[in-house]
């Protein structure tokens, strides 16, 4: 069971959020599911907020891709520390594009059940984020 849920949150970083298959969200992630990170849309609940979490991250990043750098999966849960990367393409916090590339830090909690993603945690490090695209300094 840990491979398949390992495999399932693998196929809904790469397939859905860098790769934006919409449609795979209704296959992959539970009619109630809720997603917890404080950074996604408030109420994003079921599939639906999935795709709305992933058409905002595509409309403000381009060349979206999520490096999974460790993993551990134990009963339904699965935890990734994961590097995600892309270029700064759309507005962010009312700041117009930089064009800079970027990675950042981001750790996932994901719980599965019925074989679907049902609830999902993340911790960012949008500070380091914000100095790469030159939105913030601190000196």
């Amino acid at each position: 069971m840990s491979q398949d849920n390992k495999r399932l949150a693998r196929r809904v970083l790469e397939e859905i959020y860098a790769r934006a298959e919409l449609a795979l969200a209704d296959d992959l992630v539970h009619p109630d599911f809720v997603d917890h990170d404080p950074g996604h849309p408030e109420g994003s609940k079921g599939p639906e907020g999935v795709r709305q979490t992933v058409r905002r991250l595509h409309s403000v990043f381009g060349d979206l891709r999520f490096e999974v750098e460790d993993e551990i999966a134990e009963g339904d849960k699965v935890v990734q520390r994961v590097r995600m990367g892309g270029r700064h393409t759309g507005a962010l916090m009312g700041r117009e594009p930089t064009d800079r590339v970027f990675t950042a830090r981001h750790v996932y909690i994901w719980r599965i059940a019925d074989g679907r993603i049902v609830e999902h945690w993340g911790v960012r490090d949008d500070l380091d984020l914000l100095q790469q695209l030159e939105l913030l300094s601190l000196g």
